[in-house]
């Protein structure tokens, strides 16, 4: 601010100069502030626009990465539909064979198969084109078509499925055009192999469209199923779900160019045309098994919003600045040529004391007292100063002397300056540390100033003390504040909550802790590393911050742990409410780089004074809250409860036991047979862990399976497993026993570890077993977790020679190409799906569908949980290979099992004779997986 006339020293003399020669001489003054505008709006208009084209490509990089994700999306979504449909197909095809043509699919369709609206025809015709049966009239099809799919598949011997677009005749009341179609055919053989007919089963062409989603694909986006040809089988472009013709026919965009590669993404800019004029964002991605590709494209107008209000902000901010920058220029070069002529008029000065304090970076000031007429304070006056003092002001020292107070009377801070004046003038000194107010004239934060009375003046002393003062608060800010995300930290809760709780217990209100945990936190850092695993935590702690009020708190345990503070709440509500934001919060993907990690939030939350009235004691109980979300499945939250102690202590309980059972060898193998369906004679046994407490007795495995998976000790477990199975085949062989093969069963945590391959093979070198002897089950979950590292564990297992079962399939996910991909040895049909055997016509086509498609990718079946002779009389029926249950055998101990392998046939005539040992009355495959 400019600083106002100076009095003059009584000594000094005035030159007088002319205003033309003074602005001749200050002509560098006059231009300076003018250049210095135009530097700064040059430079802010440069980094604006390099800006607003940095955040452009970032939004075009952004919909390239979208648009192909979208594309990959649809890409797997196309897949497993064909997949199912070629399975489909491939089953229908084998029952109709094996059925030698009595198989009705007009009873089949009103038993609930092929009743779903996509199915629009589902039929066999014979060799001369003639319908045998149906689930509709084949009316609806063209004549032409009917021909088509005869000729081709008379022509060619193969069976594989054939898949082509077509259009069924409209019907006689139909106001619209005909229905598009997608017709799925496989060849018919009789005994002989010769062509026996066809099987049709077409499906609506928009059943392909219900991918898009218009929360991903916008209000405008486009998806299409594209041919080999270019031609389209399913098309949608807005809302709306376009009809297909063919080739081209009625396509959103004309050039097909870009379906020449497997995949990628680009911007339309113009190139293609399309029907409602939009410019998009293409993304494509050919079926692997399939001679298709699947094409989205999402709207430049959608993609680049964000962009366009980005840009419509910075350019505002840019001009309101820039229109700033102007104005401060005007006055800040009048200010400055008043400055210089009033510095051009002053040559006096005054030399006191000034050089004795010269070689301090204190500043020196001499304030002279002036007082009225009455003898009264009036005002003061800087006498003298050094140079450090002037600076502190901004301005040189000759600018300085002279200056009034009262000049400056409007500014707060002068006035609360004439203020302490007038007091150290009554008591002769003053000192003190005072922190400046931001716009103070000496542009500091703290000072130290000490006022010494001399007569009628002050000796004052200035010393910044700023620096000190930063490094106080950042030594009090690094142990109050988490260096990684920069939230709160433990330190500063314990010194924070007691003073909440104390202020809540005056004004009577409630506060609320809210223990938050990061589901899958872990396996990031373990596989993408420490510095990704940062990333995440300081990313989610910007996503807590941003669900809460501004009064509330974030404070970061360590590790992966958080505590919201919610102060005041007004009942459980609040803190539901805040906790359901959170859940939803990280319901969305981390990203990075190009990769997307899911997590969840495991929430638990305690009351005061409902749950606690101390610090610890609610954070104990918000933990066990949290805990307690943990075992029931995380992603969700929780408020304490009383009962929740004592469980959860009973569950870290257990898991302490099963630390010890585990040192201490408490753990026993017992074995349950497997037979083959037709002759009853031994194949096989499936080895299942039981645990002995020397307290307890037998603990039953659906108690401590749960917990040894969720506690992370279920892979030190199965290697307990694999070494006593393989200890006991030792035993059995040196006893002259001939061997059959011992199933184990492989949880998916101890697969993900990818070690398995390396503890079976050193247990059977250290034992001696044959690695045919061995089969290992893995569940399909495990298979699916990450399916790269699956093929090479499961290669790997298959190399020692062990055979590999896929377990409890029908209960978790499996397409016919990934079970092709993994070329597994046989799966085992779980046994919710073998007790409905018997008891609904459901249950046996299940079952069939299951066999028939394990047996045409020539896997071996075994159908678990078998119980009574007409569950087995009925899986004979069906062909299956083996069975195992409570009809069989139960488990038992090895000694029991020898003479189970000696005896060999062991499917009971009559009724089953059970045998007296029972280690654990329960489920009867209780594994460790």
């Amino acid at each position: 601010m400019f600083l106002r006339q100076f009095v003059n020293n009584n000594n000094a003399a005035v030159v007088e100069m002319s205003r033309a020669d003074f602005l001749k001489a200050n002509l560098r003054l006059i231009l300076a502030w003018p250049m210095l505008c135009l530097a700064l709006c040059a430079v802010l208009w440069t980094a604006t626009l390099l800006q607003l084209e940095a955040e452009k490509k970032v939004a075009q990089q952004q919909a390239l990465d979208s648009v192909a994700s979208q594309s990959k999306a649809y890409s797997q979504y196309l897949l497993r539909t064909l997949e199912q449909m070629d399975q489909l197909t491939l089953q229908l095809k084998y029952e109709w064979e094996n059925s030698r043509g009595h198989l009705r699919l007009d009873q089949l369709k009103t038993q609930g198969m092929y009743a779903l609206p996509q199915f629009a025809i589902v039929a066999i015709l014979d060799r001369k084109g003639h319908p045998v049966t149906a689930t509709a009239p084949l009316t609806r099809l063209r004549t032409n078509e009917r021909s088509d799919f005869l000729l081709r598949h008379w022509r060619s011997n193969s069976s594989a499925l054939r898949i082509a677009l077509g259009r069924a005749n409209a019907l006689p009341s139909a106001a619209g055009p005909a229905d598009t179609l997608v017709h799925f055919t496989r060849r018919l053989e009789d005994e002989d192999g010769n062509f026996d007919g066809v099987l049709l089963i077409s499906i609506h062409s928009s059943y392909f469209s219900e991918f898009y989603d218009s929360v991903n694909f916008g209000k405008l986006g486009m998806s299409a199923m594209v041919g080999e040809e270019g031609e389209l089988f399913s098309m949608r472009l807005g809302s709306r779900v376009l009809p297909v013709h063919g080739a081209h026919g009625g396509a959103p965009f004309l050039d097909t160019s870009f379906l020449e590669t497997d995949g990628g993404a680009m911007e339309s800019g113009g190139r293609f045309a399309f029907s409602d004029k939009q410019n998009r964002y293409v993304g494509w991605q050919a079926l692997k098994a399939y001679p298709f590709t699947a094409v989205v494209g999402l709207a430049d107008s959608e993609m680049l919003h964000p962009y366009e209000e980005t840009r419509t902000i910075y350019t505002g901010i840019a001009l309101a600045v820039t229109l700033l920058l102007l104005a401060f220029t005007v006055v800040a070069t009048v200010l400055s040529l008043r400055l210089a002529w009033r510095h051009h008029q002053s040559e006096g000065v005054r030399n006191a004391y000034r050089m004795a304090t010269e070689g301090t970076s204190d500043g020196f000031y001499i304030i002279a007292a002036l007082r009225d007429g009455d003898g009264a304070i009036a005002d003061f006056e800087i006498v003298d100063c050094n140079e450090p003092g002037a600076g502190y002001f901004g301005v040189r020292r000759e600018q300085l002397l002279g200056m009034r107070l009262q000049s400056r009377a409007h500014e707060p801070y002068f006035r609360d300056l004439m203020h302490n004046y007038r007091a150290a003038m009554q008591s002769g000194f003053s000192e003190e540390e005072i922190e400046l107010p931001d716009g103070n004239p000496f542009k500091l934060r703290w000072i130290r100033r000490r006022l010494v009375r001399s007569g009628d003046r002050l000796a004052v002393t200035l010393q910044d003390i700023s620096t000190a003062k930063e490094h106080e608060r950042d030594l009090r800010r690094l142990a109050n504040e988490d260096g990684l995300t920069g939230l709160p930290n433990r330190y500063w809760l314990q010194q924070f909550l007691p003073g909440a709780l104390a202020r809540a217990a005056i004004t009577g209100h409630m506060l609320a802790l809210l223990f938050i945990d990061l589901d899958g936190f872990k396996d990031i850092n373990d596989t993408q590393g420490h510095a990704e695993g940062d990333k995440v935590l300081r990313a989610a702690s910007l996503r807590l911050k941003a669900v809460l009020r501004p009064g509330d708190h974030v404070v970061r345990l360590g590790g992966d742990e958080f505590v919201v503070v919610l102060d005041p709440v007004e009942d459980d509500s609040r803190a539901e409410q805040v906790a359901q934001r959170i859940a939803i919060a990280f319901d969305e993907p981390f990203y990075l780089g190009s990769e997307r990690h899911k997590m969840g939030a495991s929430i638990g939350i305690s009351l005061y004074p409902r749950d606690g009235a101390e610090t610890d004691v609610l954070l104990k109980n918000a933990d066990i809250a949290m805990y307690a979300v943990k075992v029931a499945g995380k992603g969700h939250h929780r408020f304490f409860q009383p009962e929740l102690f004592e469980t959860i202590r009973n569950r870290r309980e257990l898991e302490q036991s099963l630390v010890a059972a585990l040192e201490q060898d408490q753990f026993l193998v017992v074995y349950q047979p497997r037979v083959d369906a037709l002759s009853g004679q031994l194949c096989s046994m499936e080895a299942l862990v039981r645990w002995r407490h020397p307290l307890h007795g037998m603990v039953p495995p659906l108690e401590f399976i749960p917990v040894a998976e969720s506690s992370g000790l279920i892979s030190q477990l199965g290697e307990v497993v694999i070494e006593k199975v393989c200890l006991q085949m030792a035993h059995w062989q040196a006893a002259g026993q001939e061997l059959v093969p011992v199933s184990i069963n492989v949880s998916a945590r101890q697969f993900g570890r990818g070690d398995v391959h390396q503890v079976l093979a050193s247990a059977l070198a250290r034992h001696r077993i044959d690695a045919r002897m061995i089969e290992v089950e893995i569940t399909e979950s495990a298979m699916m977790d990450e399916q790269n590292r699956a093929v090479e564990q499961l290669s790997a297992i298959r190399a020692l020679g062990v055979r590999l079962l896929v377990d409890d399939f029908g209960t978790g996910y499996s397409s016919l190409s990934q079970l092709q991909k993994f070329a597994m040895d046989g799966l085992k049909i779980d046994r919710a799906f073998t007790m409905e055997l018997g008891r609904s016509e459901q249950g046996e086509v299940f079952v069939r569908a299951i066999l028939s498609m394990a047996h045409a990718l020539g896997m071996s079946v075994v159908a678990e949980g078998v119980e009574t002779r007409e569950q087995l009389d009925i899986l004979r029926g069906l062909q299956c290979n083996e069975v195992q249950g409570y009809f069989i055998s139960r488990p038992v101990p090895a000694e029991q099992m020898l003479a189970l392998m000696r005896k060999r046939f062991l499917i009971p005539l009559p009724a089953p004779v059970l045998p007296p040992y029972s280690v654990v009355q329960g489920e009867e495959n209780n594994t460790v997986s």
